[in-house]
């Protein structure tokens, strides 16, 4: 009889730490990547490229095809990351300048709920300079912290740690010594009680593209590419070039992604973990004659977005549909981590659809371009326009009227512009009342650039550009 008693306290205590760990919150590695167009992996299609591991990753993972950049800049999309919300809201229109401290944030929801709260890489909201030492009461709610501002030198890139003022370097290229760093923190915090929310902002693939390590270029270096037919004749030498760095970034990222992924196996907290690799807008790279963002192409627009989450997705890989904006993101993850979003937010919680016990009832969703600054100003034909995207086509109007319509399932590389064609009247009349809801729904007027850099009191050179703050090696400051 004591046996059988003994036996049974036992079964019930293990039966109480099966319950506690199968009740666990997930962990949260999020791996945001800088200026990567959605088409440029395996998975997606792109047959020039070598991104094994996202490969695999996308066929255990929710490959949400339609994930949209709406302010397709650094800054902004990093905002409504942070915050869920737009950036007529939180103010983010552009780069280079201040998330309010103030501001609700997934780090500081997560905190709340009893999570360690990590940041590495680059940061790009906090508007004092990109080499800035950015102090602990500007970090939004992160705790652990290995991070610098804004950076593109990836071989000499500088960050800051925990409290101490003085500016460090990471070894070598930058995505290799931060990957380590990021596995040295999950291996910590997987015997801590707590779960963690943990970033990696990645510097590249974004440009200056021919940085990578030798031995990721020579995989490339000769090789032709099977280049996208909306890009210029003229442009298509420079484009072969830029993407042999553009490819050997992307390819030095995804073995970094390969060891993250791995370690949390190796420590059996992968099915507990939501891994989500995604970027903040993408890279136009020659089409349409471009380089660069901002602008309303897909190449620019749509960023690549996986969801692995082994405990509610399963291994399977699945797509799904949903048109899933920068605001999106901070409420669908709080309702798969089964915590309450906060009312400042106005982006959507997917995760029901995600999980496929919702229907996804949204029809469209809102891109913009606030203000045109750096890489397409004004003098390089930059203008203010405000559009939507649904599951068939892309519809943008500037401040003087409609400007493009693209049918995405006819013409995906968008060289047929419909406006103004009388056989699509009808149709550019609908798109344009839809976009007129959205607006109104956003309480967007939709002003010129210059009224809302007025209204938040922004410093702008000639060029309607924040200015930002470096220093060079020298200690010398220089303002760009």
């Amino acid at each position: 009889m004591k046996t059988l008693f003994s036996f049974a306290l036992i079964m019930l205590s293990l039966g109480n730490v099966f319950a506690q760990n199968n009740d666990k919150k997930p962990n949260i590695l999020y791996i945001l990547v800088d200026q990567w167009r959605a088409s440029a992996t395996g998975y997606s299609g792109d047959k020039n490229v070598m991104t094994p591991n996202l490969d695999r990753l996308a066929s255990e993972s929710i490959n949400v095809k339609n994930a949209i950049s709406g302010t397709p800049v650094c800054t902004p999309h990093r905002a409504s990351l942070m915050t869920g919300q737009y950036p007529l809201t939180n103010g983010i229109f552009m780069n280079d300048v201040l998330l309010d401290t103030n501001a609700t944030t997934i780090a500081k929801v997560y905190k709340n709920n009893n999570y360690a709260t990590g940041f590495v890489g680059k940061w790009h909201i906090d508007g004092h300079g990109r080499n800035s030492y950015i102090p602990p009461t500007r970090r939004q709610g992160f705790g652990f912290w290995m991070a610098n501002e804004c950076s593109h030198d990836y071989n000499n890139s500088p960050y800051y740690t925990g409290d101490d003022k003085k500016k460090m370097f990471w070894q070598g290229y930058d995505v290799i010594s931060q990957t380590e760093d990021v596995c040295k923190y999950i291996k910590k915090q997987a015997i801590e009680p707590n779960p963690f929310l943990l970033f990696i902002s990645i510097g590249s693939p974004h440009d200056p593209y021919q940085t990578a390590p030798e031995k990721y270029r020579k995989m490339y270096e000769n090789k032709q590419f099977v280049i996208n037919g909306n890009v210029p004749v003229d442009k298509r030498e420079k484009v072969q070039k830029d993407l042999v760095g553009y490819y050997s970034h992307i390819t030095a990222i995804d073995d970094c992604i390969g060891k993250m992924w791995q370690t949390l196996k190796d420590l059996g907290i992968d099915d507990n973990t939501i891994i989500v690799f995604s970027s903040d807008h993408g890279d136009l790279l020659g089409s349409h004659g471009s380089w660069n963002k901002q602008q309303p192409y897909e190449e620019s627009i749509r960023v690549p977005f996986l969801v692995h989450y082994p405990k509610a997705f399963g291994k399977s890989g699945k797509t799904s549909n949903v048109l899933l904006n920068s605001p999106d993101i901070m409420p669908t993850l709080l309702g798969l981590s089964k915590i309450e979003i906060p009312k400042s937010v106005e982006g959507i919680d997917f995760s029901g659809v995600l999980k496929g016990s919702q229907k996804d009832n949204l029809k469209q969703t809102l891109i913009a371009c606030y203000q045109p600054f750096g890489q397409w100003d004004r003098r390089k034909g930059g203008k203010e326009y405000r559009g939507i995207v649904n599951q068939r086509y892309t519809y943008t109007r500037d401040l003087q009227g409609p400007w493009q319509l693209f049918d995405n399932l006819q013409d995906p590389l968008q060289l047929n512009n419909l406006i103004g064609k009388p056989e699509f009247a009808k149709l550019q009349k609908q798109l344009n009342n839809d976009l007129n809801a959205e607006l109104k729904k956003r309480k967007d007027d939709f002003r010129p650039g210059m009224e809302y850099i007025k209204k938040w009191n922004y410093l702008v050179d000639e060029t309607e550009t924040v200015p930002y703050i470096k220093v060079n090696y020298e200690g010398k400051l220089i303002v760009e």
